[in-house]
């Protein structure tokens, strides 16, 4: 790696607060339900409120905290272990049967791949215990929140608190359902993450070949939900962008025409893998070609080239996505746009557009989308979180990730203007480097030597004491980049350890990320 002092300084305290961040958890629902011996009985009441179903839960570990100042709890895609026995994963302690977003396949993978990089081996036993694991916790999710078996799922809020009009996760007007891209999109995402596990468990053992036919199989169902040519499709040929949709009890659709991150998630649901990886599993490749005869709607729906078909880079890698070229294209010209996605710091969680309110009237009901880029101004979900504007690490995050793997198959050809409208054309490679440089913008000093996460406290700015004392907090102003909510949430942010040394990496001029990814293939 090739770093400043600076960027070192900021990575270490990132690492850091991931270690001193671990804490003692204890919860065991059934006596939480049933009192303290010593004291009076709680009410009959709680017997039938939150978590009261999880009497199996019994918690007693230590675990890393998100954030350790505030209390100890977690969250499920900060945190995951624990399983129902019907396979859901419970998302918070405040409400274990909420969701958050499963993002534990794309995890497994990325730790398996470390670990290999790391040591030269990675654990298969793991990631085959975790694989039948999650394969409960998919069909938890399929059984659960596809209320039509339509492959258009909910989930709530997600995980994202107001990003959208209402609360998401409030009881819909009699008859309707709330189908969202994001969770849409997560499902997308969990299934490519599994069929890539699959693929290198069959390498051993040719069986989960035929889970990697289940899970392409199951993608390209969910692709041809998102895309299909009728009014229930999620993308908008007009607008150029993936919405949530409300349908109706007579199966009549409203698009909710909002620009936010939940029309960027579905970025996430892609898989390049060396084209070699692709022939070592003939069911799974007899799997591809019968969509192609027989179902050519649907495999129209994902894109999947072989080197006939594509240049030099594409030859190394096939490429599995729900958004096509042309849809990557003109996501990519709203995201980029520095009036509306694209920040100084990084990408916003909704688009600056909505300085303006969008105000949409449904069924008698009235709800208001405001650009809000510090702190919160609605008591959705209590109102100590914001998603309407502020910069979110983890999201932008994926993003990054995302690009470099469009970057993989589509190599220097693939070029979008960044930022839209400068005339400055980028290929997706460079795109997610000029992303991560934004982002270690909030944390290493500038050429004033400020940073930007203090914001106005001069203190922070300027006392040789604090100066260098980083606060990684939960999210940051979508504008000037100050830290906003808890202010050591360093499971989040803590994120950019990772950013900055991949920028590090860059500049070193010494990872060929291709080369890696062949021989971890070889080696599942």
């Amino acid at each position: 790696m090739k770093m400043t002092d600076d960027e070192k300084l900021v990575m270490r305290q990132a690492l850091a607060g991931m270690l001193w961040s671990k804490q003692y958890y204890h919860y065991n629902v059934r006596r939480w339900l049933e009192g303290d011996p010593t004291q009076p009985p709680p009410p009959a009441s709680r017997w039938h409120g939150r978590n009261s179903g999880w009497q199996h839960l019994y918690n007693a570990d230590v675990i890393s905290m998100p954030d350790k100042w505030e209390f100890p709890w977690y969250a499920s895609w900060d945190l995951a272990f624990h399983w129902s026995p019907t396979g859901q994963i419970p998302a918070y302690e405040w409400d274990f049967n909420d969701v958050n977003p499963p993002v534990h396949a794309w995890a497994a993978q990325r730790i398996f791949e470390y670990e290999y990089l790391k040591t030269g081996k990675g654990d298969r036993a793991w990631l085959e215990k975790v694989f039948q694991q999650l394969l409960l916790n998919f069909t938890w999710w399929v059984n659960r929140k596809d209320a039509e078996a339509n492959n258009l799922f909910q989930g709530g809020f997600l995980g994202l608190d107001n990003i959208g009009l209402f609360d998401r996760n409030m009881k819909m007007p009699d008859g309707f359902v709330l189908e969202q891209s994001d969770g849409t999109s997560w499902m997308a995402m969990f299934c490519v993450r599994m069929l890539a596990l699959a693929l290198g468990l069959a390498r051993e053992n040719p069986v989960y070949q035929h889970m990697a036919t289940k899970f392409v199989d199951h993608a390209l169902l969910i692709a041809g939900a998102m895309n299909n040519e009728t009014a229930a499709s999620l993308w908008s040929e007009q607008d150029g962008f993936f919405y949530d949709h409300l349908r109706r009890p007579d199966g009549s659709h409203i698009q909710i025409p909002t620009r936010t991150m939940v029309g960027l998630i579905p970025l996430f649901a892609v898989l390049a893998a060396p084209v070699n990886l692709f022939a070592n599993f003939p069911e799974f490749l007899e799997r591809l070609q019968w969509f192609g005869k027989h179902r050519p709607d649907l495999a129209d729906k994902v894109t999947v080239r072989s080197p006939a078909q594509s240049d030099a880079a594409s030859q190394r890698h096939a490429m599995i996505s729900i958004v096509h070229p042309e849809q990557l294209r003109r996501l990519l010209a709203y995201m980029l746009d520095e009036n509306e996605f694209l920040s100084p710091y990084g990408l916003r969680a909704v688009s600056k557009i909505y300085k303006h309110p969008l105000v949409v009237d449904v069924q008698g009901y009235h709800w208001e989308l405001d650009y809000a880029p510090g702190e919160s101004t609605t008591n959705l979900f209590g109102g100590n979180s914001n998603w309407r504007g502020p910069i979110w690490m983890p999201l932008n995050y994926l993003i990054i990730e995302s690009l470099e793997v469009y970057q993989r198959h589509f190599g220097d050809t693939f070029k979008v203007e960044c930022p839209t409208g400068s005339g400055k054309l980028m290929t997706l490679g460079e795109v997610a480097d000029e992303l991560s440089q934004r982002l270690a913008r909030i944390f290493t000093r500038d050429e004033n030597g400020r940073r930007a996460v203090f914001g106005a406290y001069e203190i922070m700015q300027t006392d040789p004491h604090w100066r260098d004392c980083i606060l990684f907090h939960e999210y940051f102003h979508g504008d000037n980049g100050s830290g906003r909510g808890a202010s050591h949430q360093t499971g989040w942010s803590g994120l950019i350890a990772k950013v900055l040394q991949q920028i590090g990496d860059a500049r070193a001029g010494a990872i060929d990320v291709n080369a890696m990814l062949q021989e971890i293939y070889r080696s599942v």
